[in-house]
């Protein structure tokens, strides 16, 4: 699949685009942030 057509979601903490990764492949329903940084900083999350 080409990497233009890769699913893609937006990180809360961040709200910047992310997309599909082939590690997330059995759990990308449950991905929600796009880095381990940002879900260390989950509760600074930006409305």
């Amino acid at each position: 699949m080409k990497k233009q057509f890769l699913p893609k979601k937006v990180c809360p903490v961040c709200n910047r685009p992310f997309s599909w990764r082939k590690k997330w492949e059995k759990n990308w329903e449950s991905v929600i942030y796009c880095s381990k940084k940002c879900k260390a900083n989950k509760h600074e999350q930006k409305n």
